[in-house]
C-alpha cells in the first residue's frame, strides 16, 4: 500500500515540526520598553530595533528572538540593587546593546542560528545612568560605552550554559568599578 500526500500537506506538516512556535521578539512594539517600577533600581531601555544588535546582525530573525533585553535589565537591576546603600537609587537606561558573539551564515544552513564566540565579536553596552543619594542629590551620572575584549579568556563564567552570561558579566563590572562591593 502506498501512502501519497499532496504537496502542501507534506510541506505544512514539515513546517510544523521544523519551526519553533512563534517566539516572543524584542522589536515587539507593544513590547514594555521598561521594567515594573520596584525596589531602588529602574531599568528602562530604548528601541531594541536600532540596537546594533539587530541592525547589524546577520541574522536579524534569531537576533530578535526572545527576551534578552529583558533579563539583561532585570540581571542588573538585581546586581545593582545589592550594591546600592539604603536610600540610595539608581536609574540606568540601556540605549545599545551588541551581545557577545556573532552568526556566521557561511558555516551553513545547519548552523545559521548558532551565535559563534570569538575574540572579534566581544559584549558592548551603551547605556545613561544617574545615581542619587538618600537626600535626592545626585551623587553620579553620565553615559557608557561598556565593552570587553577578552570576555572569552579567564572568566569563570566559562563555564556556565546561560546564553547572556557574557553580557552579563559585563555588566557585573561595570556595577563593581561605578558601585563598589555589594552593600550588607
Amino acid at each position: 500500500m502506498k501512502l501519497r500526500f499532496p504537496l502542501p500537506c507534506l510541506l505544512a506538516a514539515l513546517l510544523a515540526v521544523g519551526l519553533p512556535a512563534q517566539a516572543s521578539s524584542v522589536t515587539d512594539p507593544d513590547a514594555p520598553r521598561s521594567l515594573p517600577a520596584e525596589g531602588p533600581v529602574s531599568v528602562q531601555w530604548t528601541d531594541p530595533a536600532q540596537f546594533t544588535e539587530i541592525r547589524q546582525s546577520r541574522n536579524r530573525w534569531e537576533a530578535q528572538r526572545g527576551n534578552w533585553v529583558r533579563e539583561l535589565a532585570e540581571h542588573l537591576r538585581k546586581q545593582a540593587a545589592a550594591r546600592l546603600p539604603a536610600g540610595e537609587r539608581l536609574e540606568v537606561t540601556i540605549t545599545d546593546i551588541k551581545r557577545a558573539g556573532d552568526f556566521e551564515p557561511w558555516q551553513g544552513m545547519r548552523t545559521d542560528h548558532v551565535r559563534y564566540m570569538r575574540d572579534l565579536y566581544p559584549p558592548r553596552i551603551a547605556l545613561d545612568f544617574t545615581l542619587t543619594g538618600a537626600d535626592g542629590g545626585v551623587l553620579a551620572q553620565g553615559s557608557r560605552e561598556l565593552t570587553d575584549m577578552a570576555y572569552l579568556h579567564g572568566r569563570a563564567r566559562a563555564r556556565d550554559n546561560d546564553p547572556l552570561r557574557y553580557d552579563k558579566q559585563l555588566l557585573d563590572d561595570w556595577l563593581r568599578r561605578e558601585l563598589g562591593t555589594p552593600a550588607g
